[in-house]
């Protein structure tokens, strides 16, 4: 197995503390994404599970071995973690071919040749390189470089995989052809991977739990991809993950208005939001529908037409808010224009008396 645990974790660099009093389980197994802006620590996460940053405190397990405990005065080495890597910038050798690169880590653990050889090809195989063995890093692709290194980290370790940014220097159409083709070799080798990112569609895409940092290295929600989707703990889960808006409420003679505006918020307050102080919906672009009708009045000040959503910034008094509409629905129905005046309506509707900086 590859269960990793990291337990009451601190990493400092000179008196900075980067990441402090930091726990988390990977099971065995999983595709396990560490989701956070950037600079919230999460490298430095990966750093030391791998062996590169030395603990201030707490311990690291792998395997159920302990590899990092500041308390012991254990640092087992790098190289004797048994871990594939993967960095943003590929670092394949560029004076070795693809099938040198991956060969290499195998050659350094003594493997012997035939079996090596056979390894190798067999990998080449699974990330869909097999006729590239000959070619040298210049002579391929940016997500033909990718593959290579996920070819080379799935040769230097059978059980566990970190991967720090891998498709972040990709077009638009190999990240998302890469990010399918990392949880298939996740799933074909039943690897446990580590994959540290600040896209929110990857770690949706791939993960089977995800670990929400914020920009001062605390998790604030894990869970499963559409369980923190649809049920974030508080304000700065919903805002990263996924476009968001946030209007605020201002209550006037027991009832609730759209701040700066003459509007009635026409839905009923949950009984279990605190109603003293600020008081925030939140909405999703897609949960918010333009109409003819409706009490509530805005402003189109913007259209953007992204391929299969239109997309629109509307003026809600001083509120501008993301709306999102589907072409087909929109083809059905009716195309607003800068500066036209239309109605809103709202749905799925979420309450918080802060909005969550990230």
């Amino acid at each position: 197995m590859a269960e990793v645990k990291l337990q009451n974790v601190t990493v400092k660099y000179d008196k900075i503390t980067v990441i402090e009093d930091f726990s988390l389980t990977v099971k065995d197994g999983e595709c396990f994404t560490i989701l956070g802006p950037s600079p919230c620590g999460k490298t430095t996460v990966l750093r030391a599970i791998c062996g590169f940053e030395k603990l201030a405190d707490g311990e690291i397990l792998i395997d159920n071995k302990l590899v990092s405990s500041r308390r012991k005065k254990l640092q087992i080495a790098p190289e004797k973690r048994n871990i594939g890597v993967v960095f943003q910038d590929y670092a394949v050798w560029p004076h070795k071919t693809a099938f040198e690169n991956i060969y290499y880590p195998l050659k350094k653990k003594r493997i012997e040749k035939k079996e090596a050889y056979k390894s190798t090809n067999y990998v080449l195989e699974q990330v869909r390189m097999p006729n590239y063995g000959n070619r040298f890093p210049y002579q391929l692709s940016g997500g033909q470089q990718q593959r290579i290194a996920l070819g080379r980290a799935l040769v230097s370790s059978e059980k566990l995989m970190l991967l720090d940014e891998p498709l972040c220097n990709l077009d638009a159409n190999l990240r998302e052809e890469m990010r399918f083709e990392i949880k298939e070799l996740q799933r074909k080798n039943a690897i446990t991977i580590i994959y540290v990112t600040h896209d929110q569609d990857v770690a949706l895409a791939i993960s089977d739990r995800i670990a929400v940092m914020d920009s001062k290295g605390k998790i604030r929600q894990v869970g499963e991809p559409e369980e923190i989707y649809k049920n974030p703990i508080d304000s700065f889960v919903y805002k990263f993950l996924g476009l968001s808006n946030f209007i605020e409420l201002e209550k006037r003679s027991d009832k609730f208005y759209i701040k700066s505006t003459k509007y009635v918020f026409p839905h009923n307050i949950p009984n279990n939001i605190q109603e003293e102080g600020p008081l925030f919906l939140a909405c999703r672009p897609l949960n918010i529908k333009l109409c003819n009708t409706g009490e509530i009045k805005c402003t189109v000040k913007r259209v953007i037409y992204l391929g299969n959503i239109f997309e629109y910034r509307v003026m809600l008094g001083e509120n501008e808010l993301r709306v999102q509409q589907d072409v087909y629905e929109a083809s059905q129905g009716i195309v607003y224009q800068e500066g036209d005046i239309c109605g809103i309506e709202f749905n799925e509707l979420r309450y918080y008396n802060d909005v969550g900086e990230v």
